[in-house]
This record gives structure tokens, sequence and C-alpha cells, in this order.
């Protein structure tokens, strides 16, 4: 099996070529929308094919609801994935692997702890475990929340690359008065990509706040976000970090249960 890199040099994922073409191109396109929406152009572009069997291929897979066009802003991954993602989940590898870590953690904080993935166009919740505390808070599996509001967000936002980062953050709207936007939600991804951990306050609900760190794979990419949440009254931005060193610690413990080893 030898590997081909797609066109656009902002990228540097590598796509595998087996031999099957049409599957490979298929998959590069699918790569291509991965993290926003794509114009028909921005595929071509990013994927070296041309024009023609862009338009070919975009049109079959959004037959098959693998993408999805969303007017005025291109191609997009479709809802199917999302039911695609759902039965892998039910097969074990990260969920099981993450539940017991996820149980420390919320014992070591006292909060709520959960383990996000990526997800169509922002982020599911795949495992979580509750806080005992009276007062606590509680998101539901399967939950899809946005990325550009909440610290598991801005986790896979920061690994983003710039261009992708950035289309988020232009589609960024406020949910609360304390949800990060424009420059001010650019600083905090520098910052989480400098600290390998973010914190929220308000962002997305208001009254709730949360500290999260990646999850990363065998290559160093980021597969999932850890993160506890609770109301702000126990979780400020301004003592967030005496949370950082748990959260960070159960998200190597998954890593290393996957036999991931990552250095930061």
């Amino acid at each position: 099996m030898r590997n081909i890199t797609l066109a656009d040099p902002k990228r540097t994922r590598r796509v595998a070529d087996t031999e099957v073409g049409v599957l490979d191109r298929a998959v590069a396109i699918l790569d291509a929308v991965e993290h926003g929406a794509r114009t028909h152009a921005a595929v071509v572009r990013a994927t070296g094919l041309s024009r023609t069997t862009a338009h070919r291929l975009l049109k079959s897979l959004e037959a098959h609801g693998l993408i999805e066009h969303v007017g005025g802003r291109g191609y997009r991954l479709g809802p199917r994935l999302l039911t695609l993602a759902a039965a892998s989940l039910q097969e074990p590898a990260l969920r099981d692997v993450a539940h017991s870590p996820l149980e420390r953690l919320a014992a070591a904080t006292g909060e709520s702890a959960q383990l996000y993935a990526t997800s169509v166009d922002g982020r599911v919740c795949v495992d979580a475990v509750e806080s005992s505390s009276e007062l606590r808070t509680f998101v539901r599996i399967g939950e899809e929340l946005p990325l550009w509001a909440g610290s598991a967000g801005k986790v896979f936002m920061a690994a983003m690359t710039p261009d992708q980062a950035e289309d988020l953050v232009s589609r960024a709207r406020r949910l609360t008065p304390a949800t990060p936007t424009g420059d001010r939600l650019r600083r905090q991804l520098a910052t989480a990509r400098r600290l390998g951990w973010t914190t929220s306050s308000g962002e997305r609900q208001e009254g709730v706040g949360s500290v999260s760190a990646p999850v990363h794979g065998p290559r160093g990419e980021v597969i999932a976000a850890v993160s506890i949440s609770g109301p702000t009254s126990r979780i400020r931005r301004v003592d967030a970090k005496r949370y950082a060193s748990a959260v960070v610690a159960a998200a190597r413990e998954i890593e290393s249960a996957l036999g991931v080893s990552y250095q930061a």
C-alpha cells in the first residue's frame, strides 16, 4: 500500500492509495470537508481532482448521505456518518478503555466527566460519568454540541489547520455573553495549543464551567477530548488550573490504554 498527499499544502494528512482509485478519491473528498463546508472549487484544490471527477464524486457521496450541500457554503460531511459513527461506538475500543479513567477523573475532581468526539458539524458526547454532588452538570451520551463554545470544542479547534480553525471562528456566534468570538476566540485557541489543555466558563450555558484536554491517536492526531464540567461556583476560569493536571492525566491514561505513547 502506498501513500499519497492531498494537493493542498496546508493539509498534512496522508490518504492511503489502495489501488482502488475511485475509493481513494472519494476518501480524499471526505477528508477535504472533514472540518467544515467547502465549495466545489475548494474541494478540487484540496484533492487535486479534475472539476468533472470532483463533481461526479460529490454528487454520488451526497446521494448516499455521506456528504450534504449547505446553501452558500458548499459541501460538508453528511448525516449518515453520524449513524455509522454511533454503530462503531457500540464496539469498543475508545469508549471501552475510556470509561474507567472517566470514573476515576470524576471521583478525583468531584465533577462530572465526559468524553467527546467530533461529529458532522460539532462534537458529540461519547461517554459520561456524573458527579456525586447534588449540584452537578449532566451531558447526555449522543448529545451534539458546538465546537466554538465550551472547552472540549476548543480542544478540537486548536488541533485543526489554521484555515479550518479560521472557518469556524468566522462562523462562531454567541450563545451567552461569555461565548468567545473573533480575536478573543483566536487567543484562547493559541493558549490551548501552548498549554495542552483549555477551559471555559459560561460559554455554552451560563453557570457551567469546564476543563478539557486532548486524547491523541498513534500519529499525534486528536481523536477525542476529555472534560470535566460543573457549576461555575466550583469551576471558574481563574482557578481551573488546579483541575488541569487531573484532566490531562486522564487523557494520557486513555492514550496508554489504546497503545499510544504521546509526547507533547
